[in-house]
């Protein structure tokens, strides 16, 4: 799979991370993948909710120490 963008929003605080991610998939073609990486535990919530209403689809969402890595695929 070919990872078209990488957000890195390690340290910031929501609502940021999610605005970051808005922003760049904005930019992209439908269908493209983004690779983010956040600290920020409300972001566990707020990226999955952002995906179902702006109607993209969450690939994959990790948790490794703290470090939160999602995999999001552009509507």
């Amino acid at each position: 799979m070919e990872i078209a963008a990488e957000i890195d929003a390690i340290g910031l605080l929501c609502p940021l991370p999610v605005l970051r991610l808005r922003k760049v998939l904005e930019g992209l073609a439908p269908g493209a993948v983004v690779r983010l990486h956040a600290t920020d535990g409300a972001s566990w919530i707020d990226v999955p909710h952002f995906c179902a209403q702006a109607g993209h689809v969450l690939l994959s969402a990790e948790d490794a120490a703290g470090l939160k890595t999602y995999l999001i695929r552009r509507g």
